[in-house]
Order: structure tokens, then sequence, then C-alpha cells
């Protein structure tokens, strides 16, 4: 690619909550803690490196299933030099993805609704202006903007069955006139089994990726057809037209991002259940060309699936081993890269995913947003716990208090997190260096 420049819950209500919390956490030592952890240890500044060597035997310990009900309300928590307030709160019942449009307004998909919002900032006014873009869609989740530069023509949304498009100019507030149906069908399956889609545009506009996941946990696919162009990232033309597979072995790639340097094409993971509390690992990774993942039939590289033993070893040391691998059943949703100037300058060009957390082990884990450092625009393997406190201790395996789902730069250089639990929309800032120096450790 070239190079291009640069479950819901009650709402909680703005009154009800500070105007803002700073964390009097310190940062963690460089040393990453265990590689495995739950939400009792995730604390803002904290770095953890998992490796394949890390990684446990598959079914130990045994997984439980965890339906508990969420708290009313989130504290969340941020590193040291950050504050974090209420942004949104009560006006979109269950915020999920959010787009930064090329004038600065947010456009932010609630899913459960089918509809679209966009958010802007109004100068003079305390609170921002938010307005329905467009509704009767079915499922929206990812959100892209074309032709790619500062003028954009439509506004790209991926239904789950479906990829349609609104005409657009920069400032619209709303729709200008119904959908256009670019894909009519994106998979067989429809909505069945994993159902969330992503879109992005190459960097050069040539190309549309799609994102889907696979229809069930795992399946042989040597004698099903249920799986046919699914657990996958597909590639198309930004018209429409047939659709051919990018890359292969992802069970569920629930979001795009390219990178806004190197155009490479980057997406979030969540892998398989019922193989242990702390396996497999979910990750984050640059997408290959061409490239296998695992699925069904592998993890994390070259480890075999317990379930489907001795099939193709062909493919064994073929399945790529992802850059970042995460706390297993945290559920990465969002990714994003950290484009503005508002946050410290060792920030700029790392990633932030928002972590929707687990729900199918023994004690809760994810829930919180993570930072992933780069160096010379390539990840470490190492992550840092950014935005905690989304779990609550009051109870001995932790209820949730929220659920982090999207996370993008805002035009002023903030980092925006949807909460799909509360319907917040929580907004992070880096404090000046004299206001940091006064907050007490």
């Amino acid at each position: 690619m070239n190079r291009r420049a640069a479950g819901r819950g009650a709402a909680i209500a703005v009154a009800a909550i500070l105007a803002s919390w700073t964390s009097v956490a310190s940062l963690q030592e460089a040393n990453p803690e265990a590689p495995f952890f739950d939400f009792r240890t995730e604390t803002p500044g904290t770095i953890r490196h998992i490796t394949i060597a890390d990684l446990p035997r598959p079914y130990v310990p045994p997984v439980q299933w965890d339906y508990r009900p969420s708290l009313p309300s989130a504290w969340p928590q941020v590193p040291r030099g950050f504050t974090i307030e209420p942004y949104v709160a009560g006006t979109i019942a269950s915020p999920r993805y959010l787009k930064r449009a090329p004038n600065g307004d947010m456009f932010v998909t609630d899913s459960g609704s089918g509809r679209v919002f966009v958010i802007r900032d109004v100068p003079g006014e305390a609170s921002p202006r938010v307005e329905a873009f467009a509704g009767g869609l079915l499922l929206p989740f990812g959100i892209a903007f074309y032709p790619p530069g500062d003028r954009p023509e439509f506004v790209y949304v991926a239904n789950t069955n479906s990829v349609v498009r609104f005409a657009y100019a920069s400032g619209d507030l709303h729709a200008r006139g119904p959908a256009e149906t670019i894909l009519p069908q994106i998979a067989p399956g429809g909505s069945s089994g994993h159902w969330t889609r992503d879109i992005a545009f190459s960097d050069d506009g040539r190309t549309l990726f799609v994102s889907i996941g696979s229809e069930a946990n795992i399946t042989d696919t040597d004698v099903s057809s249920a799986e046919t162009l699914r657990a996958a990232i597909l590639e198309t033309s930004p018209t429409g037209g047939p659709l051919s597979v990018f890359a292969s072995g992802l069970r569920n790639p629930v979001a795009l991002a390219v990178d806004p340097d190197s155009g490479d094409l980057w997406t979030t993971v969540n892998e398989r259940d019922l193989l242990g509390n702390n396996l497999p690992p979910d990750y984050v990774t640059r997408v290959r060309r061409s490239g296998f993942y695992g699925w069904p039939w592998f993890y994390a590289g070259s480890n075999e699936d317990p379930t489907l033993p001795g099939r193709h070893p062909e493919l064994k040391y073929q399945s790529i081993v992802p850059d970042v691998l995460l706390q297993p059943h945290s559920a990465p949703i969002q990714l994003t890269f950290y484009d503005g100037a508002q946050f410290p300058a060792a920030y700029r060009d790392d990633i932030f995913v928002a972590s929707h957390g687990s729900w199918n082990r023994s004690i809760r884990t994810g829930y919180e947003v993570i930072r992933i450092p780069r160096a010379n625009g390539r990840a470490t393997g190492r992550y840092e716990d950014f935005v905690t406190g989304f779990v609550s201790d009051e109870t001995p395996d932790g209820s949730p208090r929220g659920r982090p789902a999207g996370v993008a730069v805002a035009a002023d250089g903030s980092l925006l997190v949807s909460d799909d639990l509360t319907g917040t929309i929580w907004r992070v800032r880096a404090q000046p260096a004299s206001d940091a120096a006064r907050v007490p450790r």
C-alpha cells in the first residue's frame, strides 16, 4: 500500500458524576507483570507482555460461565497525568463504534437501535450537539469515509449483512438521502454467529476491506460450508462487486484500522472459547495479504486446537504469530492510532484498543482500554493498561460497571471511549505538566 499523509444498562447522567477523575496511581516500572491477569490487578500504567512460551495447556483451568448483572455506574481510572470525564451521557443508548470525520465531527453507531449519530462540539456550549444521522439499519457497526482525504463524498456503514453508503458533504449532520447498497450480502450466513462487521479503505482508496467473524466458536471447515467467506478479512472495490479473501484464519476480526503512516491494515481478533481461562490469547496484529492466522486448526501460531487434532499439518507452520498477544477473553473491539497532539509526544502513533471484557471466564478480565506502544511503527509485543475501573470489586469475581466498545481520537487530540453498557462516551485528556505535577502519589 502507499503511504498517505498524516448489553446496555441505564445511562449515566452527567450531573450524577464528578466533572473528572484523576488517577493517583503512579506508573509501574518497565518490567511487565505476570503474563495472565484479571480485573483485580488491572491498574493504569501496568505493562503486560504475553509470549507463546507463556501459554498453558488447553482446558486448564476449567471455564465458568458468568452472566451476573451489571452495576449502574462506572468510575474509570487513568494513568498519572491524565483526566477522564463524561463527554456524552444519556443521549445514545448503546454507543459502540466511533469514527472521526475529516471536519472533526464524531460519528457513532448504536447497533441495537440501528442508527448512526453525529457528535459535534459547539464553541461556547458546555455539551456537544448530538444528531441522528441515519436510521433503519441492521446492526450497524463499522463506518468509513470515501474517498480518503479531507473531502469525502460518502459515508459507508457496515450492517451485519450488507454494506451501504450515504451521500455526504463535510459538515452534514443528517443523511442527504436513502442508503445506497454497495454489498447486498457479505456472506451466506448473514447475521448468524459473530455479527459485527467493520470496513476500511486502503490509503489509495482503491480497496474496500470488510471484516467478518466466524459463524460458530469452532467449526470443522473440511465438512461444513457454514464458514464460507467467514473468519476472514475480505476485499472488494469501493463500488462493490465480487468479494475475495485478503486474509483468513481470523476467528472474529472485530475491527479494522489502516496505519496512517505505513498504510498497513491492522485488526483486533477475539479468539475461541472453551479452552480454559488463559487460552487462547486474543490479539492485535498487522494483517498480511494472503496471511493465515490459524482458525480453526491452530491458534497463536502453530499451537494445535485440541478439538481438531492432527488436521492440516501442512498449515501448522504457515499460521502467523500475531504482533501483540492479549490476555485471553479480553474481547478487544475497536482500535485507533493516536494521531493527535494533546497527549505527550511519546504517545504519538501508538495504538489504543477498547477491550469489551470477558463473559466466559471464572474471574473477569478485560473491561479496559489498553495502549500498545510502538517503536519505529512496529509493536514490541507489550501493552499497557490505560483506562481501567470498569469492574466492581464489591463481589469476589467482579460485576461490570461498564464495557468499553469504541475508541477514537477527537479533533482536539483527546481520546474518546464509548461504553455500550452504560450509554456513556468518556473523554480522556492529558493534563498540562504543571497540573500533573500536583497530583498526589
